[in-house]
Formats: structure tokens, sequence, C-alpha cells
């Protein structure tokens, strides 16, 4: 999905829709791209990212990964080594209920990436997490499969293809 999109645009032509979600402004922006788009990967992770690495290790062509990590700013859930693994592996964005870590190496990277803040502390290795659940949290339910819309004015999610 490379069409040029802005998420106020898009708010604009399609905000009266039913399949149409706006995210609470609870992340800040990290990576090296300001805006992206995909359809939507979902992880449930607390504090640990052995799952998280696993999809990401995936090859994928327009995809964004939504990891639930509950919100906890105890530890981070993404440093830069997944974050380049997303890279490599043709992953378009990460939002993160959650925390990451190495944010100034991450700003280098040609990803999208938000979360609500940084944490130095790197997640647990516990094992644990579900993948492709119906997850909530910022105001908005994210599917697998649905499209996420990610620029500098906010995050936007739909059951379908917005232009």
């Amino acid at each position: 999905m490379t069409n040029p999109f802005t998420t106020a645009d898009l708010c604009d032509a399609h905000s009266k829709e039913d399949y149409f979600q706006i995210v609470e402004p609870l992340f800040k922006p990290y990576g090296g791209e300001k805006s992206f788009c995909g359809q939507i990967t979902t992880i449930k992770a607390f504090e640990e990212n052995v799952l998280i690495r696993s999809v990401l290790e995936e090859k994928v062509e327009n995809r964004v990964l939504v990891i639930d990590g509950g919100g906890s700013h105890r530890c981070a859930l993404v440093d830069y080594e997944l974050a380049s693994l997303a890279v490599a592996n043709g992953w378009q964005g990460i939002v993160i209920y959650g925390c990451i870590r190495h944010a100034e190496k991450i700003a280098t990277l040609p990803i999208g990436i938000r979360a609500l803040h940084t944490h130095p502390l790197q997640s647990h290795i516990k094992d644990h997490g579900d993948r492709d659940l119906s997850l909530t949290f910022a105001g908005v339910n994210f599917k697998t499969n649905h499209f996420l819309y990610a620029d500098t004015d906010g995050i936007i999610v739909s059951d379908m293809m917005l232009s």
C-alpha cells in the first residue's frame, strides 16, 4: 500500500462510516518513517517478546504489527534488533501498547513505529503470548487483516482498505 495518504484526509472522507475508528492519541512516533499503513497482524504479549520475534521473522508485504503489551512501562517489548528484523522482512510498521528501547538507533530505520514510551530494560523471556486475537486498547478494536494508517496526525483503523 504505497498510495500517499494523510489520516486527516481519510478522516474527512470516511469518519461517518461504521468501519472506521480513530486511535486515542497516546502513542509517540519512533522509527524513520513518519507515515505507514498496512494490514494488521495482532499479538498479545505482556512484558516478553519471544512471540514478537517469531512473527517479525516472517516475510510479509504491506503488514503492520499491533502489539498489546498491556500498557506496561516496566520493560521494552521492541528494541533495535527486532525493529531491524522487521525492516528486513518487509514490515511497514509496528504499534506497541507498551515501550521500546534503543530509540535513537530505531530512528535511523526505514520503518514506522508508535509506542507509549521508551524504557531501557529488555523484556523477559517467558515464551507466552497469543497471536491473531482481537485486541482493544486506546479506544479501538484491532483485528488481524483490518487496515491501519498512521502519520504525524494520528492513527486510524478500518475493516476495509481506505483511499
